[in-house]
């Protein structure tokens, strides 16, 4: 703290206004504040205006007042009133340029062809209420004539009676040189089902077996021709035996006097 106090106190004070100074920042103040009630008064003479105006529509026949092109400001003040009255107060045109509120009964609220030509700046009146009527006339019959063609176009086309298909001309004509005037069933190639495809017989493209499968298949039929091979040398006939049997011993002795 000590090492602080005595830094602070080393720092130079910032200098005091003088009486010039002091007497203009408070001229500033008062006019500022002189500004702000003159703006709240006339806030407030604008509501009574407001008020006065809405009140005196409220007792006539007239189906809405427009109010002139104002600020944000002004604007809120009237559709606060408006909603305080029971009244509908909508905004129309462009901010800043021809931005102005319009407050209507509630049991002659706008129709929706109303609020697209203000909002289009057409205003509104009995000759433009006729032609955007005529104009959401023609739309509707348009989007009706469009759904009627979508679902035309889902629907099957009806079917066409045979008597009533004439043909212009005779397509045998085109092909007279090919199959002459007159072409019969024997002129016609019979059609076969060809037996192979490449190297492959037919009846083996049928065969839907897993490579795995078919190898199991071929190893299994190797080994019962195996097996069966086996069995045949060892089931051999006795007849067999003994010409073996015969032939033996005297070749032995063919190769003994040989020998001898």
């Amino acid at each position: 703290m000590d090492l602080l106090n005595s830094i602070l106190n080393s720092m130079e004070k910032p200098p005091a206004a003088t009486e010039q100074q002091k007497k203009m920042i408070k001229k500033q103040k008062e006019l500022a504040e002189r500004i702000k009630n003159k703006q709240k008064e006339e806030l407030n003479r604008f509501r009574k205006y407001v008020e006065e105006r809405i009140g005196r529509f409220a007792k006539d026949d007239r189906p809405h007042i427009e109010f002139q092109p104002l600020d944000k400001v002004h604007r809120a003040i009237i559709h606060e009133v408006a909603e305080f009255g029971g009244f509908i107060a909508m905004s129309f045109g462009r901010e800043d340029i021809d931005r102005h509120s319009v407050v209507y009964k509630k049991e002659n609220a706008p129709t929706e062809d109303e609020i697209a030509a203000r909002r289009n700046g057409d205003g509104w009146n009995e000759e433009i209420a006729k032609e955007y009527a005529e104009r959401r006339k023609q739309q509707r019959e348009l989007e009706s004539e469009q759904k009627r063609l979508a679902r035309a176009s889902t629907q099957p086309p009806p079917p066409t009676i045979e008597s009533d298909i004439k043909p212009t001309s005779n397509y045998k004509d085109k092909y007279a040189h090919l199959i002459g005037q007159e072409a019969a069933l024997e002129a016609a190639r019979k059609t076969e089902t060809n037996q192979s495809y490449g190297f492959v017989p037919s009846k083996n493209k049928k065969d839907m077996r897993s490579i795995e499968q078919t190898l199991a298949d071929i190893q299994a039929k190797k080994k019962r021709k195996l097996e069966q091979q086996q069995q045949q040398q060892q089931t051999v006939s006795p007849n067999q035996k003994e010409q073996q049997q015969t032939v033996e011993p005297g070749v032995d002795k063919t190769a003994g006097g040989e020998d001898q």
